[in-house]
């Protein structure tokens, strides 16, 4: 019997995925718990309507980064710090004062987690921050630290 899994099951798939299961086991153990639909045509077309969906919306997402990368990659941010004799900052620019930057002065909003520095910067100069915004798309932004 075909059925539609409803969640992860272990050894046998995962949501979404369309498997071949004995009748017992479907109609004793699936449908029961409901971990499993039967493989209908409705049940079918909503699942197929269903990942349409999913698609349209990482397409969609993936348009949004792409565009908020090429902005990324042309800005050029300014940030001023206090900083001691030699060139070295009290304290460090983080990964969460640069997003709070960028949404103050940009208005782009990004998560500090995507903000991909390995340490803080503890240095005056020009430092080049790299942002993950989606799987493959990693925009560089160009950040001056002035004191």
């Amino acid at each position: 019997m075909k059925v539609i899994l409803l969640a992860d099951i272990k050894g046998v798939g995962k949501k979404d995925e369309v498997i071949n299961a004995s009748d017992g086991y479907a109609r004793n153990f699936l449908f029961p718990k409901k971990l499993a639909l039967e493989a209908n045509k409705e049940n079918m077309a909503k699942l197929k309507a269903k990942n349409d969906s999913k698609a349209y919306q990482k397409e969609m997402d993936i348009k949004a980064a792409k565009e908020i990368a090429t902005k990324l990659n042309t800005i050029s941010m300014k940030m001023i710090v206090k900083a001691g004799e030699n060139g070295k900052i009290f304290g460090g620019v983080t990964a969460k004062e640069i997003a709070e930057n960028l949404k103050k002065e940009y208005n782009i909003e990004i998560d500090k987690k995507k903000v991909l520095l390995p340490e803080t910067i503890k240095t005056i100069g020009t430092h080049t921050v790299e942002i993950k915004l989606y799987e493959g798309i990693i925009a560089k932004l160009k950040l001056n630290v002035v004191s």
